[in-house]
């Protein structure tokens, strides 16, 4: 394990991003959910009401997918646009029934969470913390913690 290339770390990483996004999407189905529409949910739960273009830049998604997301989400009755002060701004909330449901929904992915780090230790959870922070950032940015 001393000589470990770019590639193998990040096949890796990306072969445990994979497995994390099916076992919460294994679990949100229950809920009527995937990982992509639980993220909206709590980041809307998180920081309120917010713009599309403030939800899609804050999860790297791309525009048009987030518009495809938040339709089905709105048809399923989990989000409301609600037009903004300028009429061409809508901002993206929570309906009440999503709000209620959010606590039991929590808990699933909480409970998946749990499972995920369970071979960690607590030093080891802070150390794939401030790694996964320093990920992608240039050398200055990451020394400014």
């Amino acid at each position: 394990m001393d000589n470990i290339n770019n590639r193998d770390l990040f096949h890796l990483l990306n072969q445990r991003v994979r497995y994390l996004s099916k076992e919460i999407n294994n679990r949100l189905n229950d809920h009527g959910l995937y990982a992509s529409q639980w993220s909206i949910i709590f980041c809307l739960e998180r920081f309120g009401p917010m713009t599309q273009t403030a939800i899609w830049k804050y999860l790297n998604v791309e525009a048009p997918t987030m518009t495809r997301t938040l339709s089905r989400m709105e048809k399923n009755g989990w989000i409301v646009r609600m037009q903004g002060d300028d009429k061409r701004e809508r901002f993206i909330e929570l309906t009440e029934e999503a709000k209620q449901k959010f606590t039991q929904v929590q808990q699933s992915t909480d409970k998946i969470e749990q499972e995920m780090v369970a071979n960690l230790s607590l030093e080891e959870k802070k150390q794939l913390y401030k790694l996964l922070t320093k990920l992608g950032t240039t050398g200055e940015e990451s020394h400014n913690e």
